[in-house]
């Protein structure tokens, strides 16, 4: 029996959302650098990918990776002022805008400071959508319980419709880059 059984593990807002956000949004870079690339060596159009949607009432690949951002970085530079109201006037048309809107959203995830993130952890927010309020929690609820399963759901479904549309991709490749060392790789 490990000797710290039974020991809770503290887990902060920050360690519980933000390097899972960054990990896959590295993931996201890696897919959207195949997806270009497959584009090239199938001869197809980026149109032909870049439009693509699991089903017609569903949304393409940029709006995914908008949906990617608004749900870290930019949910993130939100919480401090208690209202959430989430930016879809930009769509990212090209693989160029798809890469650089996931640098933008890592580059704030990593300059998320720990402590303030915790100092406003229980602070209220609240879901602005047209004007109308839709619901309200902490800020601890609002990232980990609607921001985080989005940006999980639209990340996977990046994924899926590079999949679907012949994508040579793996699980690894949506994971993205991990913390822990694989010890296949160790001193490699």
């Amino acid at each position: 029996m490990p000797a710290n059984r039974g020991t809770i593990m503290p887990l902060t807002l920050h360690a519980a959302f933000v390097p899972t956000c960054d990990q896959l949004l590295g993931g996201l870079r890696t897919v959207i650098d195949r997806a270009e690339a497959h584009c090239r060596a199938e001869g197809l159009a980026d149109a032909d990918l870049i439009d693509a949607a699991l089903a017609p009432d569903m949304w393409s690949l940029p709006w995914h990776v908008r949906a990617c951002w608004v749900h870290s970085g930019y949910a993130l530079g939100l919480m401090p002022t208690g209202e959430f109201t989430p930016d879809f006037t930009v769509r990212p048309e090209s693989w160029d805008a798809m890469r650089a809107m996931v640098d933008e959203a890592r580059a704030v995830l990593t300059g998320v400071d720990e402590d303030d993130l915790e100092r406003i952890a229980g602070d209220k927010v609240t879901f602005v959508l047209g004007g109308k309020k839709l619901m309200e929690g902490t800020v601890s609820q609002f990232l980990l319980g609607f921001n985080q399963p989005n940006f999980q759901f639209h990340a996977t479904t990046f994924y899926g419709i590079c999949r679907m549309k012949g994508v040579k991709l793996g699980k690894m490749d949506y994971m993205g880059p991990m913390q822990m060392a694989r010890p296949d790789t160790a001193g490699a």
